[in-house]
């Protein structure tokens, strides 16, 4: 059965109204999913540990006497590590050590407190400090992603979080080893066997044994999505994220299988994933066409890539590799991945994306699990003013300053000044008040 993809033009009449039309997605809400997160997070904060148990029991079918006896403790996430296979545990030990160096020199790079003194004395800086605890939400069940553990908790770790809460829900009491062991690794702290909403409002309001957290981060559902956006202002949260995109930029220089294979592997994820190829090369578009007919047949989520592909995919023929790259900027995606022989060249014009890959040799999927850097990125042309995740969502920052007697006799004026311009006489009068001959 033939993929029916959309095959565009640059050069083509109603170009413009054919590529918004590829790029347009709704964010708009689920007025139900509204309404049912709301009560449900109200009850949370209500009735707290009540609320989980029923909550847990209706939706993830899991009976629990007590929400401590649905806290994972750190024995049994060490029995996890110690329960999964050696190559699984080396490559989650692999990639823990990658994403963890990535990080601690982003935190060189970012996330260190400095000050210094101007010519009359005074300090003026600013201070870093880590997050005193924070909340990571991971999918589970059958959408168990261990990787999510390592790319929210590391960086968490790496910027000095005094404690990691992790949720996760565990539909019918299955739960993940992978996930569990990886958490092990990272160094979470607590873990408790929540989900959904609630397991949002625990972490945001706290209960009696759900520990209230200040910033909450980690994929999820429609519910978790919309709880995040509520709690939003009593807690800090990372981003609430849209589908999935992959732009691939290409010059033809790349085997147009990999082309395909890596436009299948955001398609996957789900029916409203994105995936778009630009290319100034009409006979390499129709070679990768022809890849994807190919190689579809043969993928176990073959119905969920199609439909992501012919919902919302693109093959676009551009004018040159220039105006690709000027339509990448347009479409600002989640990951960019410049296939081309010369990555440095294009490298340059390339201002807004998620995370940007750059050479054939280096595909999405290795940034998702083990390349280093974070794979929580900014979707739905966000990423114009949002970054990845990263240390510097776990810390904040607070000014410094300190004033000589010398620096008030300099400051004070100017300040008394503009506070008498603003109409605020007790701002001009404390400026004032300490100046030499006002005391």
């Amino acid at each position: 059965m033939t993929v029916k993809i959309r095959q565009l033009a640059t050069t083509a009449q109603g170009f413009d109204a054919d590529f918004q039309r590829v790029l347009h997605w709704s964010a708009e809400t689920d007025h139900a999913i509204e309404e049912r997160v709301a009560a449900i997070l109200a009850d949370v904060q209500a009735r707290g540990d009540a609320a989980l148990l029923e909550y847990t029991q209706r939706f993830d079918g899991l009976a629990a006497a007590s929400v401590a006896a649905l806290e994972i403790t750190r024995d049994e996430l060490q029995a996890a590590l110690q329960a999964i296979t050696p190559a699984q545990r080396s490559a989650l030990e692999a990639a823990a050590r990658r994403v963890r160096s990535y990080h601690e020199r982003q935190l060189d790079a970012c996330g260190r407190s400095w000050q210094y003194r101007d010519e009359d004395g005074t300090l003026l800086g600013q201070k870093v400090t880590p997050l005193d605890r924070v909340g990571i939400y991971v999918p589970g069940g059958k959408a168990a992603y261990p990787s999510s553990v390592l790319m929210n908790a590391l960086p968490a770790r790496v910027a000095g979080v005094g404690e990691i809460v992790m949720v996760v829900p565990t539909p019918k009491g299955e739960r993940n080893a992978m996930v569990l062991a990886a958490a092990a690794i990272a160094g979470v702290d607590r873990a408790f066997t929540l989900g959904g909403a609630q397991a949002v409002g625990a972490l945001a309001y706290g209960t009696a044994t759900v520990p209230a957290v200040d910033k909450i981060t980690g994929p999820g559902n429609a519910y978790v999505a919309s709880a995040k956006r509520r709690v939003f202002g009593q807690v800090g949260i990372d981003m609430i994220a849209g589908p999935s995109e992959i732009l691939v930029l290409a010059d033809g220089s790349t085997p147009p299988d990999w082309v395909a294979m890596d436009l299948f592997s955001q398609a996957e994820h789900d029916e409203l994933a994105q995936s778009i190829l630009l290319c100034p090369d009409a006979a390499y578009i129709a070679r990768v066409a022809e890849a994807i007919e190919r190689l579809l047949p043969d993928m176990p989520r073959r119905d969920v890539i199609r439909a992501s592909l012919e919902g919302r995919g693109a093959l676009i023929h551009t004018r040159s590799m220039e105006e690709a790259c000027e339509i990448s900027n347009r479409i600002a995606p989640e990951h960019l991945e410049v296939s081309s022989a010369e990555p440095a060249r294009w490298e340059p014009l390339l201002r807004h994306a998620g995370a940007i890959f750059l050479g054939a040799f280096a595909s999405e999927s290795l940034g998702d699990y083990c390349a280093g850097p974070n794979h929580v990125l900014p979707t739905s042309g966000t990423a114009r003013f949002s970054s990845p995740l990263g240390v510097y969502d776990f810390q904040k920052r607070s000014s410094l300053i300190e004033v000589s007697e010398a620096g008030a006799q300099v400051l004070g004026p100017i300040a008394a000044e503009l506070a008498y311009g603003e109409g605020l006489q007790a701002h001009a009068r404390a400026a004032e008040l300490r100046l030499k001959g006002n005391t």
